[in-house]
């Protein structure tokens, strides 16, 4: 079966069954590949580190920048200057990510209900580090510099992060469509919520929560985006409907719940868990998506807590305009 593709992350984003493409930028994931990226992990639920909650991180007090400092300290605001050059990239991308990680855990620690969504910290913490990773998706070279003088522990994140953006990114058509369908954005569900659908999906089907939470983050943003695909496609995991109406079991394509269980009901059809990589290139054939997934997946099973992050990452239109998050 073919997968309907929309733009996402600056990028092509995958539906089940079909062939096409959008305009929207939902998350854009990183920079492109500098050749430091390794092979992803042939099956995602064999990665080493954490399956629960998030492995602890401390921040880096490398001097090298005024912005890591302010990262430290406090979110940058939603359009803070970035960074530019290695030297400054590559502590505030570490402060970032040590702010972020460790606003999560203070959240969590908070016993968050399940229709909890994260706080501002998080929000505009995540948002920096996305526009990070779109900026150096533009400068692969730099990327590969930021890369390397990364702290050792951050390194495998930001690896992961670039090479998936860039899986996607190649994806993208040269030239869109002529006729596509208009962006439209909503509210994605609440992360506790969604993670709790992952689970029943997992546990009736076998199919690993990050597997879905990371094609649910390429399809739709989590819910974000809205539209159609201009060959049909529909809902947060986005399917056709002669797709859906084999493997939807009975459900709402539109509704977030019955989306997860259908998406997860037709990779278990595809040989998951077992093979995944099979199941998600027969979700979208292409080895550049399943490698995006499979890094995303891997990402959030060694740090539980980078699910929340991608989360509150945010929708972009092609350029760099913001469709979602603080201020819209």
């Amino acid at each position: 079966m073919r997968a309907l593709l929309l733009v996402a992350l600056l990028l092509m984003v995958a539906g089940c069954g079909g062939s096409g493409s959008g305009t929207a930028d939902r998350g854009g994931a990183a920079a492109a590949d500098a050749g430091t990226a390794r092979a992803a992990d042939p099956n995602p639920t064999a990665a080493s580190g954490s399956q629960g909650g998030a492995d602890p991180q401390s921040a880096s007090h490398s001097p090298a920048a005024s912005n890591s400092q302010r990262a430290a300290d406090s979110p940058p605001a939603a359009d803070a200057p970035l960074p530019r050059g290695q030297a400054a990239i590559a502590p505030a991308l570490a402060q970032t990510a040590g702010g972020l990680e460790a606003e999560i855990r203070r959240w969590l620690r908070s016993h968050p209900g399940v229709d909890a969504k994260p706080p501002d910290a998080v929000t505009l913490y995540a948002l920096f580090q996305q526009r990070i990773y779109r900026y150096l998706r533009l400068h692969p070279a730099l990327a590969g510099q930021v890369i390397a003088a990364m702290p050792a522990r951050l390194r495998s994140q930001a690896r992961d992060n670039v090479a998936a953006g860039t899986s996607l990114y190649r994806l993208t058509p040269k030239k869109p469509p002529k006729t596509q369908p208009p962006i439209r954005i909503g509210p994605a569900e609440a992360p506790g919520r969604l993670l709790a659908w992952y689970r029943d999906a997992q546990r009736r089907f076998g199919i690993r929560w990050q597997v879905l939470a990371a094609i649910n983050f390429v399809e739709s943003s989590f819910g974000r985006l809205r539209n159609h695909s201009y060959a049909g496609a529909q809902g947060p995991m986005q399917f056709i409907p002669g797709t859906w109406s084999t493997y939807g079991l009975g459900g709402d394509v539109r509704d977030p719940h019955d989306a997860i269980m259908g998406a997860a009901n037709y990779l278990h059809a595809s040989g998951a868990p077992a093979n995944y990589q099979r199941a998600i290139h027969s979700y979208n054939p292409s080895p550049l998506y399943v490698d995006a997934i499979v890094r995303y997946a891997r990402q959030m099973q060694r740090n539980a807590g980078r699910f929340y992050a991608y989360w509150s990452w945010q929708v972009f239109a092609r350029g760099e305009r913001r469709l979602s998050g603080p201020g819209l």
